[in-house]
């Protein structure tokens, strides 16, 4: 190279190419003292890794994949599953003092400016198949399936605010930025399908549920383990067809130059984020195909379309979310995650305990049952994990504002949970005979995320990831597996 050449090609290297090469800077000093000696070098040659290519967990797995079906705003457990005959009877007294001491309330002012009255239900309950259990009118087709599910009745959660009490029923915090449930379940043992994302996230309802992608994200893990928001009409991620005049030989092109340079700088930085920007890259590119064959429900029955209500697949609804979810995990999908909204009844205009209910549990109620039902029919109820539940349970005193409703109420909620090594036709726990305390089994948040890990192969205290100097992992320092509801 002539000195003027060489001098022209000096002058394109920026001040960012000149620190980001030079081996003798400060910052090269550092990094070569931390591996020992070694400099950038030690990446050279590194192989791109897909991150979330299936792997082995610490032990032999119940469950392969997951189906969380959750219900923002906290359903009331007293007029869904929790059946208090003593709470009908004291219906409209003042709940004791006893009760009340020490405990946090949501709208704890407006709510209960007069000593608050316990509120029995309206709802007529029933038991239900061999197990007996107690389910309400709300729930028609649910009841058709206590027999193959388990309730665990005394959920405890630690937040008595929508946003943090989700991000906390979701990642194990109530702090912003920590990784979710679905992604450290990618993290731990990735996903079987390579064409779509491990963990995918779909919406129902009025709204988004409060905390927002918060509920879903990867946190501090590599952003491959996010959740991937899907919606159920038409392409499921926006932007995924190729632009007008673009063919798939002129898309696989840009996608081949694109990732030809990511790999040449995973070659020198050996970075995480590198080999996850590849990964999509190529994921987008063989959506373009999964996606639309994912979408297309021409090849089921009409009698599975039946069993789930829908009656046009075309529309956007919770029964449709629930059928993709079958579908998601029957292709390989790890972790599936199905938010509806709006189960906040305090009592006003459009949140109440009559009307309001009705209409959230006419949309969930065919569905869900469906969904166990069409899996147990298929042979993959045994190695598919279904949950329910919201962030938080509802108290037994009621509220007064437009209408009857009830506050949030953190110390028992009713989840049930299905299939995956989880016994079927059980109750774990039981509340007081008014349904505010758990009189035996308690079961916090991190109890529950420790029980879901251990079905799917994880041990809770071994799934961990290194973050500003310590081991972080999603049930912190607490977590018990529930042994009670494993087959």
């Amino acid at each position: 190279m002539n000195p003027e050449t060489y001098q022209r090609a000096l002058h394109k290297i920026t001040r960012r190419h000149f620190f980001q090469k030079c081996g003798v800077g400060l910052g090269s000093i550092a990094l070569g003292e931390m591996l020992g000696g070694r400099t950038q070098q030690a990446f050279a040659g590194t192989d791109f890794i897909n991150p979330i290519a299936p792997k082995a967990g610490h032990f032999p797995a119940k469950a392969k994949n997951v189906i969380y079906l959750f219900m923002a705003g906290g359903p009331s457990q007293l007029e869904l599953f929790d059946y208090k005959p003593k709470l009908q009877e004291l219906n409209d007294q003042v709940i004791p003092d006893s009760y009340m001491e020490g405990k946090r309330f949501a709208f704890m002012g407006s709510s209960f400016k007069a000593k608050p009255k316990l509120l029995g239900t309206r709802r007529e309950f029933k038991q239900y198949g061999e197990s007996g259990a107690w389910v309400s009118e709300c729930f028609p087709h649910m009841s058709t399936i206590v027999d193959d599910i388990s309730f665990i009745k005394t959920v405890q959660s630690a937040q008595p605010n929508h946003a943090p009490a989700k991000i906390y029923m979701n990642t194990g915090s109530f702090r912003f930025g920590r990784p979710s449930m679905g992604s450290w379940v990618t993290y731990g043992i990735g996903s079987e399908n390579e064409n779509l994302p491990g963990f995918v996230v779909m919406l129902s309802g009025p709204r988004g549920p409060r905390g927002g992608t918060l509920l879903w994200g990867n946190g501090f893990l590599p952003s491959a383990h996010q959740g991937v928001s899907f919606r159920s009409g038409g392409d499921p991620i926006l932007n995924l067809s190729n632009p007008q005049g673009v063919d798939s030989t002129e898309q696989r092109d840009v996608i081949d130059t694109i990732n030809t340079l990511n790999r040449q700088h995973l070659n020198v930085t050996g970075d995480d984020e590198i080999s996850a920007r590849i990964s999509s890259y190529e994921m987008a590119y063989r959506m373009q195909t999964s996606a639309p064959e994912l979408m297309d429900f021409s090849g089921e029955s009409p009698e599975t379309m039946k069993l789930y209500g829908i009656d046009d697949a075309g529309a956007p609804s919770f029964a449709k979310n629930c059928l993709l979810a079958r579908r998601l995990v029957e292709r390989g999908v790890r972790f599936v995650q199905l938010y509806h909204t709006s189960w906040d009844h305090h009592g006003g205009s459009s949140e109440n305990l009559d009307g309001s209910l009705d209409e959230v549990t006419h949309d969930v109620d065919q569905a869900c049952a469906a969904l166990v039902k069409d899996l147990k029919g298929r042979g993959m109820l045994e190695d598919t994990l279904v949950i329910w539940g919201g962030e938080f349970g509802r108290t037994p005193m009621g509220e007064v504002r437009d209408t009857i409703g009830r506050n949030h109420h953190i110390d028992s909620a009713t989840v049930w949970m299905a299939g995956g090594g989880v016994k079927a036709g059980y109750t774990l726990g039981e509340t007081d005979e008014l349904g505010f305390n758990p009189i035996s089994d308690p079961v916090p948040v991190h109890d529950l995320h420790a029980t879901i890990l251990h079905l799917l192969g994880l041990d809770h205290e071994r799934l961990t990831y290194r973050f500003k100097g310590r081991d972080f992992r999603l049930t912190d320092v607490s977590g018990e597996v529930l042994e009670k509801l494993l087959v």
